[in-house]
């Protein structure tokens, strides 16, 4: 979901999209020069100096290939330099790139892997087809299946509960921008796989590609006051794309309200912090759907002075993307939320 001009540019514009076959072999050489290096458990190159405030050095970070649904998906895999006890289970981030984008740029600009792996966590940062992902659920002739990349997150996740000791309860999604709107897209049709999901400068998509949520899940959306590409009132009738269309969304409060609703919370409180403002719903406890948790929160960020950007990142965005907010860091304030999606204080 680009505007004008953004694809040339290679960074994530908007919107977010079983068996399990991993080739034999799964090293793979790094196929950019920002990309991962072989999986032969050496270390990966982080670039910048952004994001997260973790103190570890940058984890082991390997490119790794699973066989899902006849294609050979790719993905950067970092895991905990400290790894748990042999029985021991981690949690499990999966961060989705913007389109255009490509997941060691994302890694780049969040930093997730070196603050989520200081806290013992593992992270994936898969890679879309066609550098996005299918946030909707239309059809298109770029992507006749529209449900191919929930397919791929479903079978990457249990690939990872079986081969790298991911906790199954403390699973979670991520993205910026398309790869926000696939991740609220995981959380809208699988709240039951999930413990939290979030989401940077995503909505959720509408009228004839509509995403409704299902089930309660703690959801977090951190959106700009001022984002030029896809608006904080949402984008019903986007402008046409010559390679894939784009889909209309809703706005970022409607795209919260619709999981508060799911997960049976009342009526919002409302705060004005300093730099952002807070909107944020009660999970009702006794909500129908996933069985793994009760309570949580539906969280909205709405940060000022911020564009279609990650709040607290010290990578540039591109021309026209808006200014990087600086009242929070995205990075902190996600992991923080997964750790402990309860209403706020």
């Amino acid at each position: 979901m680009l505007s004008f001009g953004e694809r040339s540019r290679r960074w994530p514009g908007v919107l977010a999209l079983a068996l399990v076959l991993p080739l034999a072999g799964c090293a793979a050489g790094p196929d950019r020069p920002d990309a991962a290096p072989p999986s032969s458990g050496s270390s990966a190159a982080s670039g910048g100096t952004g994001g997260g405030t973790g103190t570890a050095t940058a984890a082991p970070g390997t490119r790794e290939r699973l066989r899902v649904d006849g294609d050979v998906r790719q993905y950067l895999l970092h895991r905990p330099a400290d790894a748990p006890a042999s029985d021991g289970r981690m949690p499990l981030v999966v961060a989705f790139h913007g389109r255009g984008a490509d997941a060691a740029e994302l890694r780049a600009k969040s930093r997730l892997e070196k603050a989520a792996t200081a806290r013992g966590m593992l992270v994936a940062f898969p890679e879309g087809l066609g550098h996005g992902w299918g946030a909707g659920t239309r059809a298109t002739k770029q992507r006749p299946d529209p449900d191919l990349d929930v397919r791929f997150t479903e079978a990457l996740i249990k690939h990872l509960v079986r081969t790298e000791r991911a906790d199954p309860e403390r699973i979670y999604v991520a993205g910026f921008s398309n790869g926000g709107s696939m991740a609220l897209r995981m959380a809208a049709e699988r709240p039951a796989l999930l413990a939290g999901a979030a989401s940077v400068s995503g909505q959720l998509p509408t009228g004839d590609a509509a995403v409704e949520p299902t089930g309660p899940v703690p959801v977090l959306v951190v959106y700009g006051a001022d984002d030029p590409v896809r608006p904080l009132a949402g984008l019903p009738s986007p402008p046409p794309d010559p390679e894939e269309p784009i889909l209309p969304t809703r706005s970022a409060r409607d795209s919260a309200a619709a999981f508060a609703a799911a997960g049976g919370a009342g009526e919002p409180v409302e705060r004005e912090e300093k730099g952002f403002d807070r909107t944020e719903w009660r999970l009702g406890s006794g909500a129908p759907g996933n069985g793994r948790r009760t309570g949580g929160s539906v969280r909205l960020l709405v940060v000022h002075d911020a564009g279609h950007t990650w709040p607290g990142s010290t990578v540039p965005p591109p021309e026209g993307f808006g200014p990087v907010g600086k009242a929070l860091n995205a990075t902190d304030t996600i992991l923080d939320f997964f750790a402990d999606p309860g209403p706020g204080r």
